[in-house]
């Protein structure tokens, strides 16, 4: 099969052999995948990963020796893939397993091949209504989700979402389902008219500084999520959180961040880290079109093309990147 793969932060397009399932797993044929910036920081040199990337995707399943019932499903995956004997594991939470592998990420090859491999009890069966771009958001829709499932969000909840790239405006769209005052700020105006469109607030900021016309100038929000992707996206949420409020970190990038810590011990404030989350409940948001995710595609490539698609998604300011395998 074909298949990508990220070595000393080289890209090498390969043919690999189609790996066989064992009893726990199943062979997926990948449909469509998404390219994530943490694919990018990957290549760079974040998690330190060497292999086929790739965790955005959707597929079908085309050999499960265990589950013959999920043969030619269309599925998406939870892409963290637990040990299944640790504590983490048998309270259902695979995410922290101490030796858990990711998919495309760590210790797992990706989607970004014609066939991967999943654990069957990583995988969701995608509803019929749900086209396939749409059902590649599922990952990355789930992450924002689990904001809301980390956090007590009231409808007079006053929150900030700083950047406005995929993951902001997949903050902002899901937020707004729960408080009535959400604004988005970020610094490319077509980005931000996405928002606009879906009822959301939004505010142009200059690069490096923040407007004072923000909720009354900066401390006002009682929550700010930190998705800028950039290292300095901390401090700079940390000037808008008002005393005792809460900041919730997306952004996972290869350099490091510099943060007064002071001032999160004198205003005590509450800085909470969050990754992955519920992929059932991102396809109940897809299926009753809850987000429309449609308007966060910028351009769909053959996975031949993988170069170009990756160039693309490298740009600055770019929307989600998309891979179609049909013409492989």
């Amino acid at each position: 099969m074909k298949a990508v793969r990220f070595e000393n932060s080289r890209i090498l397009l390969t043919n690999a052999p189609v790996a066989e399932p064992d009893g726990q797993e199943a062979l997926v044929k990948v449909a469509m995948a998404g390219i994530c910036a943490t694919d990018i920081e990957i290549l760079n040199g974040y998690a330190q990963f060497s292999g086929t990337p790739g965790h955005e995707f959707a597929g079908i399943v085309q050999d499960a020796p265990g589950r013959r019932d999920l043969e030619g499903k269309r599925v998406v995956a939870d892409i963290n893939c637990g040990c299944g004997k640790c504590r983490w594991c048998i309270c259902g939470d695979a995410r922290h397993c101490e030796t858990r592998t990711v998919i495309g990420i760590r210790g797992r090859n990706g989607a970004f091949a014609e066939y991967c491999t999943v654990p069957v009890s990583n995988l969701y069966v995608i509803p019929d209504s749900v086209e396939t771009f749409r059902a590649v958001f599922a990952e990355p829709l789930a992450a924002a989700l689990e904001i809301t499932q980390q956090v007590h969000i009231i409808n007079t909840a006053r929150i900030a979402v700083l950047g406005d790239g995929k993951m902001g405006l997949l903050a902002a769209l899901v937020l707004k389902h729960f408080s009535g005052r959400v604004m988005l700020l970020g610094r490319h105006p077509e980005k931000l008219a996405i928002a606009e469109n879906q009822g959301i607030e939004t505010i142009q900021t200059d690069k490096g500084s923040l407007p004072e016309t923000a909720a009354g100038g900066s401390g006002q929000f009682d929550i700010v999520v930190e998705a800028t992707g950039s290292p300095d996206g901390i401090q700079a949420a940390l000037g808008l959180v008002r005393r005792e409020g809460t900041v919730v970190v997306k952004t996972t990038s290869r350099n490091r961040s510099q943060i007064d810590l002071s001032s999160i011990v004198v205003n005590e404030i509450r800085l909470l880290g969050s990754r992955c989350g519920d992929i059932d409940l991102a396809l109940r948001f897809l299926e009753n079109r809850w987000v429309d995710v449609a308007a966060l595609v910028e351009k769909i490539y053959s996975f031949s093309d993988f170069h170009e698609a990756f160039r693309h998604a490298c740009r600055k300011g770019s929307l989600k990147v998309m891979l179609d395998f049909a013409n492989p």
